[in-house]
């Protein structure tokens, strides 16, 4: 008996699923916001990798990075540095086309994977972009988290 409680009890411990490290800094916002890319602001996202920002209220914590990455495939990236708290630090600002550059540490991100592309001089350990879900029918889409 001792044998099959100690079996089942290192089966357990084993199959327990690792533990995500979440973002510290970012904390998580429900909200949905609609797309319709035929309106002349967004018309440029049925072109690939031409990233626009969106800073409606109520839409990500300091608004959304939204990028056509190819095809019908479609991301969103929250507009926050990921590596410092909301209040201390401005958004992300567009560089180079599909990056965004942290103004507190110069960090830069791809839009196209959200991960760091280089590293600031000061900066510590960076987590990736915060990502939102994307759904796209036709000429809409749908950012939601």
């Amino acid at each position: 008996m001792k044998k099959i409680f100690l079996f089942f009890s290192l089966l357990l411990v084993c199959c327990s699923k690792p533990q995500s490290e979440r973002n510290p800094y970012l904390h998580e916002v429900r909200f949905s916001f609609s797309i319709n890319m035929n309106l002349p602001a967004y018309n440029q996202l049925k072109n690939p990798l031409i990233p626009i920002y969106i800073g409606n209220a109520g839409v990500g914590i300091q608004g959304v990075y939204v990028m056509n990455t190819g095809g019908n495939n479609y991301v969103a990236w929250e507009a926050s540095c990921p590596n410092h708290q909301v209040k201390s630090c401005e958004k992300m600002q567009l560089k180079d086309g599909f990056y965004v550059v942290c103004p507190c540490d110069d960090n830069l991100y791809s839009l196209v994977n959200g991960n760091i592309v280089k590293q600031g001089e000061n900066a510590q350990k960076p987590y990736p972009l915060l990502n939102y879900r994307v759904v796209a029918s036709g000429t809409t889409l749908n950012v939601y988290n």
